[in-house]
């Protein structure tokens, strides 16, 4: 049989990685963000698949970018390729195997201290014939992008935080919904308090990671917190990396800052607990979709047992959590 010539035998997973990322986002510059190209790239590569297709896949005007008939028929088709494709370079990584031939293991912890050294620990124990390499990204935002480009291999954070074009290249395992606290200067009036109430806070300008591109789900997740009362976000700061410069900077420029009950200790400075309502933060392990390792198994192992003995998934019934997080951590 003679194939249809209109028909293109061969589309660059490029090209419906870029289709995917607009149609996810309906908006070329965000998808391109997403994407981390250049928005010109994106729109030239939007064009070539057209031109292949022999369809027009968007509607675009000066204020929206929409599906049409023929891009919404071909959306699950490209979906499809895209995530055989993602399982197809997992199962083939270099040095992908088991037991003691499996090759290094890389994994973001964010920060020292926090509840993923603990997963780490424990996955450790339950794997000692893997080797599981510590890293510290700090923002899952960024280690996405790491994770995706090969460089990383699994991180903790929020997942729902992320961009839909992120998140459609990952999968997620809900950890714990981490109780949110308050690091504060050693003389500032609230550090007197046990217990910070979210209230007490209104008229503060709290740091929670603004302008840092790598921590883009924290500060979103800042802005739906202080939502309605009365707290802002605090402008950028230079960015700090290691506490002491963290640290410094933070006294510097003096502003309370955004945590999680197990942030590490910073010079001349507390940290309280958030009350009235608590505030959670959710806490996925995340990795590149079709990573396939025995490391990873010993990490989603280590991560359930921890979750069920220490009640990391029940939320006290004063609480708060984004409604968008909520369907992703059941």
């Amino acid at each position: 049989m003679t194939a249809d010539p209109r028909i293109p035998r061969d589309v660059e997973p490029r090209l419906l990685r870029a289709f995917v990322a607009v149609s996810e986002e309906l908006h070329f510059t965000r998808a391109a963000a997403a994407l981390y190209v250049a928005q010109q790239a994106l729109s030239r590569d939007v064009r070539r698949l057209e031109r292949e297709l022999g369809a027009e896949l968007f509607v675009r005007t000066t204020r929206q970018v929409t599906l049409t008939a023929e891009g919404e028929r071909l959306l699950p088709y490209a979906r499809r390729v895209l995530e055989a494709q993602d399982d197809l370079a997992a199962a083939f990584a270099r040095g992908t195997g088991s037991g003691s031939a499996a090759r290094p293991l890389l994994v973001d912890l964010n920060s020292p201290g926090l509840i993923s050294g603990r997963v780490l620990e424990r996955a450790r124990a339950l794997a000692p014939q893997c080797e599981l390499m510590a890293r510290y990204e700090s923002g899952l935002t960024g280690a996405a992008a790491e994770m995706l480009a090969g460089r990383l291999d699994v991180s903790f954070g929020r997942y729902a935080g992320l961009e839909p074009a992120l998140r459609s290249r990952l999968a997620q395992q809900p950890v714990r919904y981490e109780p949110m606290a308050i690091l504060l200067p050693l003389d500032h009036p609230l550090a007197e308090l046990d217990e910070v109430p979210l209230g007490a806070l209104a008229g503060e300008s709290v740091y929670a990671g603004a302008g840092n591109p790598r921590t883009l789900e924290w500060t979103d997740l800042a802005h739906r917190l202080f939502e309605g009362r009365g707290i802002e976000v605090a402008a950028p700061a230079p960015l700090a990396v290691g506490p002491e410069e963290f640290g410094r900077i933070m006294a510097k420029n003096r502003n309370p800052v955004l945590a999680a009950v197990d942030f590490p200790a910073m010079p001349e400075s507390v940290l309280r607990p958030l009350i009235d309502p608590v505030p959670l933060s959710p806490v996925s392990l995340v990795w590149r979709r079709g990573l396939a390792h025995p490391g990873l198994d010993a990490l989603r192992a280590a991560a359930a047992e921890l979750a069920a003995a220490g009640g990391w998934l029940r939320r006290p019934e004063d609480s708060w959590v984004p409604a968008m997080d909520k369907p992703g951590m059941t």
